[in-house]
């Protein structure tokens, strides 16, 4: 009999409760026991949904008050020594803290670093490792989460990240140390995981293994030979779980290892099919992941159906499980939460809730109690799509295909623009400026609000952001900013605000995914052709232009990042998607210019974030998002100057593209990392400016000035003054002006520091 898997439930909860405690959490307006209620009810009730839902596998220890790899490095006792762990279970103190950093009681460390999970918009906290990590079982939270579930009456799946990718996914902070090398004991503590599962009557464990979906290296092929002879020999049975991509030329190997069965993902992994057919064990249990987990649209049930009966015809149902291709982690919680959609467009999704009856369904079809009814309705979903007069615009499909290369380049190279800018900009040694967002406070929500609601009309409305504006000028100039910004008070989310004034876009209310921690997103909807039918950010740029002699700074989100951070379209190549935003990005790029902005930043983090896993696959990718931002940024004139922002993202193995992308100006993420991120564009000898951040605003941390001018020292040690310009290593969107205004003094008063170091300098060389 074939059965009915799922790999893991958002954790966030359909109105983002575990958000809303988790800052009240932190902020101490309620105690740890509140906020631990609130996730116990979060997990009974998704446990429940997936075990009415059909599913006769349930995940646990999916959840995570905050991240599940820093969950991984609580469990292994991976805590950096800065954290004062002494051994013993990781308490909540320390566990936000490595999340987060920490500064009371007269202490003051620095939060974690991270960065993007695989090539998702999720964010993990990165495991730190030294010769000194000593790995010892140090949480209860598996075994505590697997009997909660069980005293409900429902057997679960534990969930764990695997051993591999663990290390592989960890940072060294040891010279000639590979995170590898600590594999042995690391697998000691695996070993105690397993042996205290099995005590507790576990019957099977899901270990999460993404990294066999990339290049690996002999001895990374080697790491995974020698863990899973290991833990085969525990007495435990496992899943073997790969996603995000197919196995290809790894395929032998994870065939090869002693698992009960493998997961794989056969929607981004589909060319696996015909090998998995001929290869696969007859004994080993096959879980096909069938249902897209990361996109919202409908599964074609019959094409899924197909591929699944391919599998049973060859291997008999009791070794094949249907699932969704990952952890549903990455689709909001329930469709039926949208009463305002588009019912047209709404018969074409799936959320999570949905998925796990698209499962169930196809389940039950195999095991011969088809839902004829049910399977007809999705059929007729996914036509009506196909054939839909809202999704095709003539006029967009021609302006693509009528895109040429010299729309591409700027008109000079960056060594004439530069002169011309410097000429007209007249900035200073240093120049200040921050990533573009200002406190979104509790007022400034509250009118959104209202005004969404009808209780506030449109120039009262327009008043109150005109105000804010006018506020956010004023501090920047009191703190001696030089290149200010209007603080996007008008914006709900940098990708949000833009598609709801681009055509082809449609918005959920409660779409919700996790980004990090309590930070959720509601990523926009890309179902048709992309244009812009009139200027979206123009009137408050110029407004607050109006205010200052000094240039501010136009915002916008760049084509690459507004496709990652929305459900797109799988109609078309995500690349002609993609080339229809930047058309519409640049005509507001050019409206601006007119409009007599001189700088403008395009803000583009998610490039990296859209790399393919595989190398062979990256080069296409790469050339046409580079193309894509190049459209965007490239009919201005030379004087203009263009920004673009990069955060959480290793850019070692894509600087040619980085520096193909041609911005006057990139500002990127290095505090966390202590301007190590900064080193890939040193190597590389990056031609352009370069913002290298001074500041972590993920944290609620103050840093301190010298900290600042440390960091700022850094840069100087390996760049020319004349490319360095200080900011925050984000937009300041999330934090508290409370927060925000301190810090950002102490970042201009370190920039003026270095500016009186520098002037001495160059007087001694004199």
């Amino acid at each position: 009999m074939v059965l009915a898997a799922n790999l893991g439930f958002p954790r966030v909860g359909v109105h983002r409760e575990l958000k809303f405690a988790l800052e009240s959490f932190w902020k101490k307006t309620s105690t740890e026991q509140d906020l631990l209620t609130v996730a116990k009810d979060l997990r009974k009730r998704h446990w429940t949904l997936q075990r009415d839902r059909g599913m006769d596998i349930i995940p646990s220890n999916d959840f995570s008050l905050y991240d599940h790899m820093l969950d991984m490095s609580c469990l292994l006792g991976a805590v950096p020594e800065r954290y004062g762990f002494k051994g013993g279970l990781v308490n909540h103190d320390t566990y936000f803290a490595m999340a987060r950093g920490r500064q009371e009681g007269g202490q003051d460390v620095v939060a974690m670093e991270m960065t993007k999970w695989m090539d998702t918009n999720y964010h993990y906290i990165v495991p730190e490792l030294t010769k000194q990590t000593q790995f010892a079982l140090s949480s209860n939270k598996i075994f505590d989460e697997y009997q909660e579930a069980k005293a409900l009456g429902i057997e679960t799946r534990p969930v764990l990240v695997g051993p591999v990718s663990y290390l592989m996914l960890s940072k060294s902070y040891d010279a000639g140390l590979k995170p590898l090398d600590l594999l042995a004991p690391l697998l000691e503590v695996y070993k105690a995981i397993f042996a205290k599962l099995k005590t507790l009557g576990v019957k099977d464990v899901q270990i999460d293994e993404p990294c066999l979906a990339t290049n690996l290296t002999a001895d990374e092929k080697k790491a995974f030979e020698t863990a899973y002879q290991t833990l085969g020999n525990q007495g435990l049975n496992y899943i073997l779980t790969v996603y995000f991509g197919g196995l290809r030329d790894n395929l032998s190997l994870a065939l090869s290892l002693p698992s009960a069965g493998l997961h794989v993902d056969l929607v981004r992994g589909s060319e696996d099919i015909d090998a998995l057919l001929a290869q696969a064990p007859k004994g080993k249990t096959l879980s096909l992941g069938l249902i897209e987990g990361r996109n919202i649209w409908k599964t074609d049930l019959n094409r899924a159906l197909a591929v699944a009966e391919k599998f049973v015809a060859a291997r008999g149902g009791d070794t094949v499980i249907v699932a969704p291709s990952c952890s549903l982690l990455h689709s909001p919680v329930d469709l039926d939460q949208e009463t305002k959609l588009d019912s047209e467009v709404k018969s074409w999704l799936s959320f999570a809730t949905q998925k796990l009856t698209e499962v169930s369904s196809l389940r039950d079809a195999l095991n011969g109690k088809k839902d004829a009814a049910f399977f007809a309705d999705n059929q007729a979903a996914v036509g009506s799509r196909q054939s839909s007069s809202l999704i095709h615009n003539t006029a967009v499909k021609q302006r693509v295909s009528a895109l040429t290369e010299a729309m591409k380049n700027r008109k000079n190279p960056f060594s004439k623009r530069r002169l011309a800018q410097k000429a007209d900009l007249n900035l200073p040694l240093l120049p200040t400026t921050t990533i573009g967002s200002f406190p979104q406070t509790k007022e400034v929500r509250h009118a959104r609000a209202a005004f969404n609601k009808g209780e506030m009309n449109q120039a009262s409305y327009d008043q109150f952001l005109g105000e804010c504006i006018q506020n956010a000028i004023k501090i920047q100039h009191e703190l001696d900013i030089d290149v200010p910004v209007h603080g996007e008070f008008e914006r709900n989310d940098m990708v949000e605000y833009f598609g709801e004034q681009l055509s082809g876009f449609v918005f959920t209310k409660n779409g919700w995914v996790q980004s990090y921690g309590s930070r959720c997103v509601k990523p926009p909807v890309i179902f048709g052709d992309v244009s812009r039918p009139a200027p979206m950010t123009v009137q408050w740029t110029t407004y607050a232009q109006a205010l200052s002699p000094r240039p501010v700074k136009g915002m916008l989100t760049g084509p690459i990042t507004i496709l990652q951070w929305s459900f797109v379209r799988d109609d078309q190549p995500r690349s002609v998607t993609c080339n229809q935003i930047a058309l519409a990005i640049r005509d507001e790029v050019m409206d601006l210019e007119k409009a007599g902005i001189k700088i403008i930043q395009i803000d583009e983090p998610a490039i990296r974030e859209g790399l393919p896993l595989r190398k062979e696959d990256q080069t296409s990718y790469l050339n046409w998002a580079v193309g894509a931002f190049r459209i965007s940024a490239a009919g201005v004139e030379d004087k203009t100057q263009i920004h673009t922002h990069m955060c959480y993202s290793e850019f070692n193995d894509i600087m040619d593209s980085v520096a193909d992308m041609d911005a006057d100006v990139i500002s990127i993420e290095t505090s966390r990392s202590a301007m190590e991120l900064l080193s890939a564009f040193i190597e590389f000898k990056y031609p352009n400016d370069i913002g290298p951040g001074v500041y972590d605003i993920h944290s609620p941390r103050i840093p301190k000035t010298d900290e600042m001018a440390f960091l700022l020292r850094k840069a100087l040690d390996v760049l020319n003054p004349e490319q360095i310009w200080v900011n925050p290593d984000c937009g300041l969107k999330t934090r508290g002006w409370a927060e925000v205004l301190p810090a950002m003094q102490n970042m201009v008063a370190a920039t003026k520091i270095l500016r009186q170091e520098l002037a001495a300098e160059q007087k001694d060389a004199v």
